[in-house]
């Protein structure tokens, strides 16, 4: 099988962060990786007239999103842009321009999990259209809402949160907890496709993973489109796990923590999961 129909492939050197990927991009004619990456995407490196890679910035300026081309209203790009880290490639090929849009993934062998999405429940609210029941049950799961505001709505006496700021989702009472499961596994295609590819002009085409090696200082990738990643991601049932968040196949649903914003909903995944897909 070649490396193109796999997607993925160890190489010498350390690339794991958006400006050395992007570095790699703009050196297409010479950089190894970017042309095998370009060619699991679909191109032919020989027939390309130009190619630029930027970095998307975490804020983005509406005067930026104008230099970029972006046809969504500002408002709605910032809506649904992803706070993960993002590169656009604009590569022309005599007259047709295309633009491809990769989210970028480090997977730490210290760290597995890594953030896809983090936002306010009531802006999901607004993406999902749960009603307020859900919204509140949410709420009580990450502490934007203290659960000694509905002792009705908990069904344990003693939390497992000491400081008792939050409650877990199987502490819920049983038909809250279970309509937040139904409510996740009947919108599924949508909540993943929200947090792993996102909406407008920044969505993802692409996702790429790189874990750096550091006793052999060389750098393992993979390299999948979008809608092999959520399927690969999103495959499994929708259920509480042991830890009482929720999991959404291989996603997991959970209060952010820390700072800042730890009152937050956070979407996890593990991006080294994505390597069996090369095997």
């Amino acid at each position: 099988m070649s490396t193109f129909e796999i997607g993925s492939e160890t190489a010498k050197g350390g690339f794991a962060n958006e400006k050395e990927i992007c570095r790699k991009f703009n050196n297409w004619k010479k950089d190894n990786e970017a042309r095998i990456w370009l060619g699991i995407m679909g191109y032919n490196s020989g027939e390309i007239d130009s190619l630029e890679a930027i970095q998307i910035p975490v804020r983005i300026k509406k005067e930026d999103a104008d230099k970029m081309g972006l046809r969504d209203t500002f408002e709605e790009l910032m809506k649904f842009k992803k706070a993960d880290a993002q590169i656009r490639i604009v590569i022309t090929i005599g007259k047709i321009v295309k633009i491809e849009n990769l989210s970028l993934k480090k997977a730490n062998p210290d760290a597995d999990y890594n953030q896809v999405d983090k936002r306010w429940v009531d802006t999901y609210k607004e993406m999902w259209g749960f009603d307020d029941e859900i919204a509140l049950g949410l709420k009580l799961f990450t502490g934007e809402i203290s659960p000694s505001y509905h002792p009705e709505l908990i069904k344990v006496s003693s939390l497992r949160d000491k400081e008792r700021q939050r409650i877990f989702l199987d502490e819920l009472i049983d038909r809250l907890r279970e309509k937040i499961v139904e409510f996740f596994r009947e919108n599924k295609i949508l909540v993943v496709s929200d947090i792993l590819k996102g909406r407008g002009g920044l969505s993802a085409n692409w996702i790429l993973v790189t874990k750096y090696n550091k006793n052999d200082d060389t750098t393992t990738w993979i390299l999948k489109d979008i809608n092999t990643a959520m399927n690969f991601f999103g495959a499994g049932n929708v259920e509480i796990s042991p830890k009482g968040s929720l999991y959404i196949g291989k996603i997991t649903m959970q209060r952010k923590g820390g700072t800042p914003d730890p009152t937050k909903l956070q979407f996890k995944i593990k991006p080294c999961e994505l390597f069996k897909l090369g095997k």
